[in-house]
């Protein structure tokens, strides 16, 4: 398989949205248990097709080096029979979730007998761009259709292969069920002069959900018509505070950044409170350089860990995505919360401390979307809160924000029913 050539790019992408309107028509009003149906043929026929998916993620595979992909990245691109499973069992937790379409939010019976009630609804097309992960073409789909969107998926060209073969398990899939093929579509082409013409598309596609590097999130927050739900990059902090168990604070920066050091929730970036320097920084940095992180610190953090490389004033500023961590000594809390708010990406920031004062002040303070107290970042993720599968964690503050699962895929609408009420009386 390999990407169509497309003539008329712009003809292309109006019929695909053209398509997805039409799709998602037919969704808003169809039943949960055709939904449900859906993902279950879904999951079955991913476990059944994992030799052709497997087969297709090699090609991507062959591919990566010639993208420059580092290691972690290569990592997040590769499929095995165990994550198809895990893709396959995290489609079937979709179907255990409530159906938030047709919820009643609120409801209101008004003097004249008015009863006024705000229900959800689906928001419509969702034009989902992505980069070099293939469980996500999975994720974003079963969300996006439980939730009563259609999805137009545009995926990285390093996943293309491994994509493709995704989606054309999930399109059978709609058709057996009696769905409309075009609730999922995947742009067949990896020329980014696509994206451009889908995002002039405001009069098809309700809003787009870009997730992956900073350059994509400003493309698309600069050129689209239509609502952007931003998901930017994870520049995520953990300070270490005076009074924090220094024991614990070890597991968790060790955690944050290495558990999944490629995702957005790592950890890139560590700052201990100066009046423990001399006595954590050592300890945490023997600790990491045990795990293959190198250390990017500044001048006072190298007078205690002087094998660690001078950082840069661009080292704390940057999503490493690797085992790569910046390290800065602070004089006290409120100097951890100018770092956080000035150098980082209003997603996860978490403080190690056993001063309820500092710990209140730290997440009152801090602006980002989830805000951790002596635990790790890495439990920013929808599964882990409890609120199910996600489709990425928004740092924007409209109209959503942290992780985003099925409820931040719908709207609502007023539904008013009466009894031959006039406004003349």
């Amino acid at each position: 398989m390999t990407a169509k050539p497309i003539d008329n790019l712009e003809s292309y992408a109006r019929e695909t949205a053209r398509k997805a309107r039409e799709a998602a028509g037919e969704l808003a009003t169809a039943t949960g248990a055709q939904k449900s149906n859906w993902l279950l043929r879904s999951a079955e026929a991913l476990r059944r097709r994992t030799p052709e998916l497997i087969e297709a993620n090699a090609r991507d595979l062959e591919q990566a080096p010639a993208y420059g992909l580092t290691a972690a990245a290569t990592d997040r691109l590769r499929l095995t029979p165990e994550r198809i499973e895990s893709i396959a069992q995290a489609v079937e937790e979709i179907i255990r979730l409530p159906d938030p379409v047709g919820e009643t939010i609120d409801s209101s019976v008004r003097p004249n007998g008015l009863v006024v009630s705000r229900v959800r609804v689906p928001l419509g097309v969702v034009f989902f761009i992505y980069e070099s992960r293939p469980n996500v073409t999975v994720d974003a789909a079963a969300l996006c259709v439980k939730s009563g969107n259609a999805v137009i998926l545009r995926g990285g060209k390093e996943a293309f292969h491994s994509n493709r073969a995704l989606y054309a398990v999930l399109a059978d899939a709609l058709e057996e069920v009696g769905l409309p093929r075009a609730a999922v579509q995947l742009v067949e082409t990896t020329d980014r002069e696509a994206v451009g013409h889908f995002l002039r598309l405001a009069e098809f596609i309700d809003v787009t959900i870009p997730r992956g590097g900073k350059s994509l999130i400003e493309r698309v927050a600069a050129e689209a018509q239509m609502p952007v739900i931003k998901h930017f990059d994870g520049v995520c902090h953990v300070y270490v505070d005076r009074s924090a168990d220094l024991e614990m604070a070890r597991r968790i920066v060790v955690d944050s950044k290495c558990q999944r050091p490629g995702v957005c929730n790592a950890a890139e970036s560590l700052l201990v409170h100066q009046d423990i320097a001399a006595a954590f920084l050592p300890q945490v940095a023997s600790a990491l350089n045990d795990r293959g992180v190198e250390l990017r610190a500044c001048d006072t953090t190298r007078r205690y860990v002087p094998e660690a490389r001078p950082a840069t004033e661009d080292d704390f500023r940057t999503e490493y995505l690797d085992l790569i961590l910046s390290v800065k000594t602070v004089d006290d809390l409120d100097a951890a919360i100018r770092h956080v708010n000035d150098y980082g990406s209003h997603h996860t920031d978490a403080i190690v401390t056993n001063d309820l004062a500092a710990s209140q002040r730290f997440a009152a303070r801090v602006d980002s979307a989830a805000v951790h107290v002596n635990a790790s970042t890495r439990f920013n993720d929808g599964g882990e809160y409890g609120l199910g599968a996600e489709i990425g964690i928004s740092t924007d503050k409209f109209h959503a924000r942290g992780p985003c699962g099925l409820r931040e895929l719908t709207s609502y609408k007023y539904i008013v029913h009466g009894s031959g009420q006039t406004k003349g009386g």
